[in-house]
């Protein structure tokens, strides 16, 4: 089996021609992000693995033995964020097989997983964001609709994984320009010493192994507030166990207090969590309504379900006040 190299010509095998799409160079931002980024090349290779036939892309030195790479990956010990094609579906992976993001073939600007929808619930709160800031490039299903839905929105993305930003292209996302800005970066440490002000802020950081503990800090939750503008949004995704979930929702109702919103992932075990920095805070549910018509002719989501959920929630955490409180007395 040969591989092509992505960016020069496609090499024919005896079974596959494999193509080579153009894939474009990321910004880098240091010395050691250019040497790192002239020494990589995205390689596209056809893989067999347990669930089926796929093409990989892997980020690996032009010098690299790609079939010791595949054995890696089909032992499940390629340690590196990779890309894996089925003809429908695009998906990045982190580590041993942890799927981070998905992208369809049909509809590459469509938000493939149910909790990326949700997490664009935040329109009902701020509908016109000036910036919104993310965390967590992965395949770019969130930075894509947040800059071709809010066309008049700065986006600023930070992802720590070089090599999620070199793999971006595979799935579509734009060109850095005056618009949107991808920065390589630990958004912890980002998030502590920038300037920066924003409408909205969406976390979806994940790891090898799930959520990064930096990103689940009451400091890092504090950081993130601090640089919110009033009436600004904080959205996370959080998984893991319904206690671990439990924890940190508790933290983010202590940094926020108590200004937050819950949604349940109907397909996953996910849980969206808004968070509000809002003078007039409960939310003013009638106008919450009265943007749902005009937000669904120019978003493709559910958000007159989203915002029946979040005020249902919202009515039953009253309800479970009430009776902490009595239970108290």
């Amino acid at each position: 089996m040969r591989a092509a190299c992505l960016g020069m010509p496609p090499v024919p095998t005896d079974a596959n021609r494999i193509r080579s799409p153009a894939v474009r160079r990321k910004q880098t931002s240091s010395d050691e992000d250019r040497q790192a980024a002239a020494e990589s090349q995205i390689w596209e290779v056809p893989v067999t693995l347990p669930e089926g036939e796929f093409t990989a892309y892997l980020s690996e030195p032009a010098d690299s033995s790609i079939m010791e790479v595949l054995q890696q990956l089909r032992r499940g010990e390629y340690p590196k964020p990779y890309v894996l094609d089925n003809g429908e579906h695009r998906e990045l992976y982190i580590g041993q097989r942890f799927t981070q993001s998905r992208m369809s073939l049909h509809e590459p600007d469509a938000l493939d997983l149910a909790y990326t929808r949700s997490m664009m619930a935040f329109l009902l709160f701020q509908p016109q964001p000036r910036h919104v800031m993310l965390v967590g490039l992965g395949g770019g299903s969130l930075t894509k609709a947040c800059y071709r839905g809010l066309p008049k929105a700065r986006i600023t993305t930070i992802e720590i994984e070089r090599t999620v930003i070199e793999l971006a292209s595979l799935f579509h996302v734009p060109n850095p320009g005056a618009r949107l800005r991808l920065v390589h970066a630990d958004a912890a440490t980002y998030f502590a010493s920038t300037r920066q002000s924003a409408d909205v802020v969406l976390v979806d950081g994940c790891d090898a192994v799930g959520l990064s503990p930096s990103l689940c800090s009451e400091s890092f939750y504090a950081s993130v507030r601090s640089r919110l503008r009033p009436g600004g949004v904080l959205v996370s995704n959080l998984v893991g166990t319904i206690a671990r979930i439990g924890s940190m929702i508790d933290s983010i109702a202590r940094v926020f207090d108590g200004q937050i919103l819950v949604l349940r992932d109907a397909v996953s075990e996910n849980r969206v969590v808004l968070a509000f920095c809002n003078p007039s805070w409960p939310p003013d549910w009638a106008r919450v309504r009265a943007r749902v018509p005009e937000l669904a002719n120019r978003h493709a989501l559910d958000l007159g379900g989203m915002a029946k959920q979040l005020q249902l929630n919202f009515r039953r955490s009253l309800g479970k006040a009430g009776n902490s409180a009595k239970r108290r007395r």
